[in-house]
């Protein structure tokens, strides 16, 4: 078996448990209020990467955590988790997955305008073709876009800032503690979430709980197997099976939610896919020459 064949399978992985995470917060959600969700989902993925990092002996604290790069890295984190969860629980699975598709694409334009990368104008073609597949799903009128959708385009670009500045993070922090890091924050996410939520916190009833349990052991595997993915296969090759989450997501939102995504969704998505995957194409080709 080839590096980028088991890098392929663990994206593959990956993707399945980040798109089955979704899927139990979003069902947990019905019972129990995003925030307090999203709190107990934190406080249960880091406890199994506390045990994950000591069964490591990997030590749960680095002094890069306040360092300048990392902080920044947190603060689009913290802006990611909060509004993803919200359009979890109030947007339809298969818009806030789609639209979380984009996030690949805003790395690149980050990277471009931040990072001094050079970028071709095909890829600025192919961005453009993906943003125009966004714009698809949300339809924004001459009244605005509809509240619900900026949930998620909002926590779009909160990941995709977290992305380009994981991009600088120190190399000596072990991709274990970024794991206690990242869960770290979606707790401070849902506890935010809490403050502006009318009324007292509930606890979960049995379901939401078990459901939360899933949430969190689902993210934990989709974390880790996506670390291994791109550690084991060359990025260009790998980083396209990232799109299969949405197919996950879209066959979990029609036999699981009853939903039934419109022609204009399931085009908007089709343009996300093709525009992104192109671009990775176009970046493994770079990469070779």
């Amino acid at each position: 078996m080839t590096d980028n064949f088991r890098g392929s399978l663990w994206m593959l992985l990956a993707m399945l448990g980040f798109g089955l995470e979704d899927a139990f917060f979003k069902l947990a959600t019905s019972s129990v209020s995003a925030g307090m969700g999203t709190v107990i989902f934190g406080l249960l993925a880091l406890a199994i990467c506390i045990a994950v990092a000591r069964s490591r002996q990997v030590p749960l604290w680095h002094p890069a955590y306040l360092r300048r790069g990392l902080l920044i890295r947190t603060g689009f984190e913290i802006l990611g988790r909060l509004f993803f969860a919200l359009s979890l629980a109030y947007t339809p699975l298969s818009t806030t997955s789609a639209i979380l598709q984009a996030a690949p694409l805003m790395v690149m334009l980050g990277a471009a305008i931040v990072l001094g990368e050079t970028i071709g104008p095909r890829r600025w073609i192919a961005m453009a073709v993906g943003f125009a597949g966004v714009m698809l799903i949300i339809r924004p009128s001459p009244a605005g876009i509809e509240p619900n959708a900026v949930f998620a385009l909002l926590g779009m670009i909160g990941f995709a800032g977290r992305d380009l500045a994981t991009r600088t993070a120190p190399p000596e922090v072990h991709s274990a503690q970024l794991g206690l890091l990242g869960f770290a924050v979606v707790t401070f996410a849902g506890l935010v979430i809490l403050c502006f939520e009318p009324g007292a916190p509930t606890l979960p009833d049995m379901r939401a709980a078990t459901l939360l349990c899933g949430t969190a052991t689902c993210g934990v595997v989709g974390y880790t197997a996506l670390t291994a993915a791109m550690r084991a296969g060359e990025v260009s090759v790998v980083a396209p099976f990232r799109y299969s989450r949405l197919i996950v997501a879209l066959i979990i939102a029609v036999t699981v939610f009853g939903e039934r995504p419109d022609i204009l969704t399931l085009t908007g998505a089709a343009l996300i896919m093709a525009s992104g995957i192109y671009s990775l194409w176009r970046d493994g080709l770079r990469q070779r020459t």
